[in-house]
C-alpha cells in the first residue's frame, strides 16, 4: 500500500508537471510582448494577417506566429574595400550608412534579407561613385559621396521599405606612394607659396619706399612753393612799404616845397641875401666835372648884382645900409 500511495504521488507530481510545462507553453504560444520601438507582424498559417503595435497581444495558438521588426534607426557600418577613381588610382574606403524600417510588410515580404541587401548595394553605389571622381575629388568633397550614393540607393530601398536617412564615408586611404606624393606635392606647394609671399613682400616694401621718397618729395615741394610764396608776399610787402614810404616822403617834401614857395611869395628877400644865393648855385653848377656853363643875357644882372655885393663889402658898409641901385647893362646881340 505504500509503495502504491508513492507511486500515485509521483504520477500527479509528473502530471502537474507536465501540466504546468504545458500550461507555459501555451502561454509563450498565445501570449508576446511587443516592445516600444518595434511592432509584432503576425501571420496566420503564413499568410500576412496584421501588424502590432507595441504592448502585449494575443494570438490564436498554433495558427498564428509573430515576427518582431525594429522600427528604430539603426547604422550598418561595412568593412573597408577597394575602389578605383577616375584618374585609375586604387584607394581603401570605408562607409557607416544610417537606415530606417518605414514599412514593415515590404521589408519583410518584398526582399529576403533586407539588411544584407541594402550593405550589398552600399558596396556597388560606393564603387560607382568613386569611380566618377578623380583622386583630388575623392579626397576633399564627401559630402558630394554622401549625397551622390544616397541618390544612388534611395530608390532601390525604398521599394523594400527601407529609408536611408544619411551616408557617412568613414575613412579613405590611398595607397603609400600616392601619399608620399601628395606630401611631397603639399611641401613643394608650400616652398612656392612662401616664395610668392616673400617675392610679394619685398615687392610691397618697394611700393611702400616709392612711396613715401614720392610723398617726402611733394611735401618739401609744397614746403618750397609755400616758402617762395611767403618770400614774395615779404618782398611785395616790402616794396609796398617802401613805396608807400616814398609817396609819403615826396607827399611831405612837396607840402614843403609849397609851403617854402609860399613864404617866397609873402616874404620880402634882401637883394644881397638874393645875390649870394644866386653865386652859390652858380658856384655849385661850375663844380661839377662835366657841366659847362651857358651864361644867358638876363645873367648879366646877377654880375652886376655880384659887383655891388663886393663894393660894398670891401667899403665896410653898415649891413643896414641900403644897397646902390644897380643899373642894368644895355642888352647886347646873341653870339652867332
Amino acid at each position: 500500500m505504500l509503495a502504491s500511495a508513492v507511486e500515485v504521488a509521483s504520477v500527479i507530481v509528473i502530471a502537474v508537471a507536465a501540466g504546468a510545462g504545458l500550461g507555459a507553453w501555451f502561454m509563450s504560444r498565445c501570449i508576446k510582448i511587443v516592445q516600444q520601438g518595434s511592432v509584432g507582424v503576425v501571420k496566420r498559417f503564413g499568410e500576412f494577417k496584421t501588424v502590432d503595435q507595441p504592448g502585449m497581444r494575443i494570438l490564436m495558438p498554433f495558427m498564428d506566429r509573430m515576427e518582431k521588426v525594429d522600427m528604430r534607426e539603426f547604422p550598418m557600418t561595412g568593412d573597408q574595400q577597394a575602389v578605383i577613381t577616375k584618374d585609375n588610382v586604387s584607394l581603401q574606403v570605408s562607409a557607416t550608412i544610417f537606415c530606417q524600417v518605414i514599412d514593415v510588410k515590404s521589408a519583410l515580404f518584398e526582399i529576403n534579407d533586407y539588411q544584407l541587401a541594402v550593405d550589398q548595394l552600399s558596396r556597388t553605389a560606393l564603387r560607382a561613385v568613386f569611380g566618377e571622381l578623380s583622386l583630388d575629388q575623392a579626397l576633399s568633397e564627401r559630402e558630394t559621396i554622401n549625397m551622390r550614393m544616397q541618390d544612388h540607393m534611395a530608390d532601390a530601398t525604398v521599394k523594400w521599405g527601407v529609408r536611408l536617412n544619411r551616408i557617412e564615408i568613414l575613412d579613405i586611404t590611398p595607397p603609400i606612394n600616392v601619399v608620399t606624393a601628395m606630401s611631397e606635392q603639399k611641401e613643394a606647394e608650400q616652398h612656392k607659396k612662401a616664395a610668392i609671399l616673400k617675392s610679394e613682400g619685398e615687392q610691397q616694401s618697394a611700393i611702400n619706399s616709392a612711396g613715401g621718397r614720392k610723398q617726402a618729395a611733394v611735401l618739401e615741394a609744397e614746403g618750397a612753393k609755400q616758402a617762395a610764396i611767403l618770400r614774395a608776399e615779404a618782398q611785395m610787402k616790402v616794396l609796398e612799404l617802401q613805396a608807400e614810404g616814398e609817396k609819403k616822403a615826396l607827399l611831405l617834401r612837396g607840402e614843403g616845397e609849397a609851403g617854402r614857395l609860399t613864404s617866397l611869395d609873402t616874404a620880402t628877400i634882401n637883394p644881397r641875401t638874393l645875390a649870394v644865393l644866386q653865386l652859390r648855385a652858380l658856384q655849385e653848377i661850375a663844380a661839377s666835372d662835366n657841366a659847362k656853363v651857358v651864361v644867358p643875357y638876363e645873367a648879366t644882372s646877377l654880375m652886376g648884382a655880384a659887383e655891388v655885393l663886393l663894393s660894398t663889402l670891401r667899403s665896410g658898409g653898415g649891413k643896414d645900409d641900403p644897397p646902390p641901385a644897380v643899373s642894368p647893362a644895355p642888352p647886347q646881340p646873341p653870339a652867332r
